[in-house]
């Protein structure tokens, strides 16, 4: 493998912007220096011309669809869409089908991924009622984590056996992931208006149907129930301010037992947008309100909320053309993540520097993933190359997804990711991404 100089680039790293030059060899960070000059013939000099370079994004949170619903995605389409949009790493979801909640599945998954991914890959364990035997069989080294649904499952994946649940907990010292909504307060609301409107209820009545009690209640019983039990646990993709309360900033992310995760849907969407986006951007949990939306933002500043994610999660135009109870929730994010954080950077509302830390840094320590999420020597080669002024806008013709659609279609971005590394090869470059596969399987320092 060559050796690459990148020259002339402001690296956005651990909370400080530099400027200077990144040697890499074989796939790993070698120097950092404020002027590196090329010492033999072998080097592949690239010059920047003064962009930005970021880590690759860590994306904790992922719906590729294979094996068994390949109709809306794979993990190729997805992984070239996930780089284009300047993420070299995601952890997939369990409610595949079959879903992933035995080894055997989950080694499959991983050969797939292999063969097929163009961004470095792990892939969550899923829990149910009853296969805790095959949950102890993980190992937590090589495995992101395990994923429980406390509400809105697919399959058997919900997991409402309230002894199971702290057997799971009291057990098992992988990180848990939670989805976190309460299903009983979700069933009353939604026969309150399935009674009133049949099956084509008014999409603004999604945040209502799966409401701010439901979210609270649910992930305020996930938090008790690890205090009690110790266990270490990650809520995924909190949509209210008032969950936000639930969550300290008051020590260190690495000291933490209690983490958290918001996504990019939640941080851009509110209420508001349902009259003219409609069932696109019907999530579970939902976007709420603006002032859950700003709520969000403030809480992630802080560092209530540790980590953004995308909750990627495609489905067709088809599909999310039905009415309101047969629309599934979901849609495509991995390519548009970053350019939409980076709009808020824009509008004065965040910084470059936390950015990083949210998108690349905190997922690294959160999940304890070995060399990556840094720019340090030593670490793997995940790069990002940005022009925060390079405007493009959103149409079918730039979509990656197999889907074929964006909820930010028609949306003008004011930055570019102009290249993305992954494991010091150059897999993305202007709009297209390479047929060369240069993905690895994530490992943990655990």
């Amino acid at each position: 493998m060559e050796k690459i100089l990148i020259k002339d680039v402001h690296i956005v790293n651990e909370g400080t912007i530099t400027h200077g030059d990144i040697l890499v060899h074989q796939g790993i960070i070698q120097e950092i220096g404020e002027s590196i000059s090329a010492k033999s013939s072998d080097v592949h000099v690239f010059d920047a011309e003064g962009k930005y370079v970021f880590p690759g994004v860590i994306d904790d949170q992922v719906h590729f669809r294979e094996p068994g619903l390949t109709h809306k995605a794979n993990i190729k389409s997805e992984s070239r869409a996930a780089v284009a949009g300047g993420i070299t790493s995601f952890m997939e979801m369990p409610n595949t089908n079959p879903q992933t909640t035995t080894i055997e599945k989950l080694e499959e998954k991983f050969a797939i991924a292999k063969k097929n991914s163009h961004a470095n890959y792990s892939f969550m364990f899923g829990g149910t009622n009853d296969n805790l035997e095959e949950i102890l069989k993980v190992d937590k080294k090589n495995v992101a984590g395990l994923k429980l649904f406390l509400g809105s499952s697919t399959g058997n994946m919900l997991v409402d056996d309230e002894n199971v649940l702290e057997k799971i907990f009291s057990s098992t010292d992988l990180l848990i992931s939670v989805h976190c909504e309460d299903e009983d307060t979700i069933k009353k609301n939604l026969a309150i208006y399935t009674e009133r409107y049949g099956e084509d209820i008014p999409i603004h009545l999604h945040p209502v149907i799966r409401s701010e009690d439901a979210c609270y209640i649910s992930s305020s019983r996930a938090i008790e129930l690890a205090k009690k039990t110790g266990a270490r646990l990650h809520v995924f993709h909190i949509s209210t301010a008032k969950e936000t309360e639930l969550f300290t900033n008051k020590i260190p992310l690495e000291e933490k037992k209690i983490t958290s995760e918001v996504c990019i849907h939640h941080l851009w969407f509110s209420s508001e947008d349902y009259e003219e986006k409609g069932t696109l951007i019907k999530w579970n949990p939902a976007v709420k309100t603006a002032a859950d939306r700003d709520g969000l933002l403030e809480a992630l500043l802080d560092d209530r909320l540790d980590v953004i994610a995308t909750d990627h999660a495609p489905h067709t135009l088809e599909e999310k053309s039905q009415v309101y109870t047969k629309a599934p929730s979901g849609g495509p994010l991995v390519q548009h993540a970053l350019p939409a954080m980076l709009e808020f950077y824009h509008q004065g509302r965040i910084s470059l520097e936390k950015i990083v830390q949210k998108m690349c840094h905190n997922p690294a320590i959160l999940f304890q993933v070995e060399k990556r999420g840094f720019i340090r020597e030593g670490y793997k080669a995940d790069l990002v190359l940005i022009d925060l002024n390079a405007p493009w806008t959103v149409q079918k013709e730039n979509i990656l997804y197999k889907c074929g659609w964006s909820p930010f279609e028609g949306t003008t971005f004011k930055s570019r990711i102009t290249h993305t590394f992954v494991n010091g090869r150059l897999a993305y470059k202007n709009f297209k991404v390479y047929d060369d596969v240069f993905g690895e399987r994530l490992t943990f320092d655990r």
